[in-house]
């Protein structure tokens, strides 16, 4: 059924799969020695999250973080809102946050530096999807599964208007379901 809606499919589940092993395999390399603290800013980040973790082989610990920028459209508003903060602190912390893509940099950019306010020891971002043709904030992650042209994804974790998000594959939205 939502298949009608996606104009092409940009990341395959195969290579989802593919791409969570190889960042997986990464971050175990960098962090060894270390127990990162994982964030997912949700939603989004819960299916690359659950992939990329199963090729994560530390002692580490997971946590979650509930931020808007959307608001609904197909555009960041810029106005990031926390809507589920931390239930740990982390101070002294090497932080690893997960997300499932970096567009604007927006949101991205003003979580990392409240974590470093708050006394990180590190902090640094796995995503599943760049898209720097969408920044309007520098900022470049350290774990980039691949990176998409500026057009509008679902799948994956990906939304539009919390709709889509259970695709088992990235791909691209038509646009006359967002220009109704």
């Amino acid at each position: 059924m939502l298949e009608k809606d996606i104009k092409k499919v940009l990341v395959s589940e195969e290579e989802i799969k593919i791409i969570s092993a190889r960042l997986g395999k990464q971050i175990t390399e960098d962090y060894k020695g270390k127990k990162p603290l994982v964030i997912g800013l949700l939603k989004g980040c819960m299916p690359f999250m659950t992939e990329l973790m199963k090729h994560i082989d530390l002692y580490m610990e997971i946590e979650l973080m509930g931020v808007q920028s959307y608001h609904g459209g197909t555009a960041s508003t810029g106005d990031v809102k926390i809507t589920r903060d931390l239930d740990i602190p982390v101070k002294g912390r090497d932080v690893l946050i997960a997300e499932d893509i970096v567009d604007t940099a927006k949101t991205i950019s003003v979580i990392s530096k409240l974590l470093k306010y708050r006394g990180a020891k590190s902090v640094e971002v796995v995503t599943l999807l760049d898209k720097p043709a969408g920044r309007v904030v520098e900022f470049n992650p350290k774990y980039v599964g691949t990176i998409i042209p500026k057009e509008f994804v679902v799948g994956f974790g990906l939304d539009y208007d919390e709709m889509y998000r259970n695709l088992p594959y990235v791909g691209v939205l038509k646009e006359e379901v967002y220009k109704k």
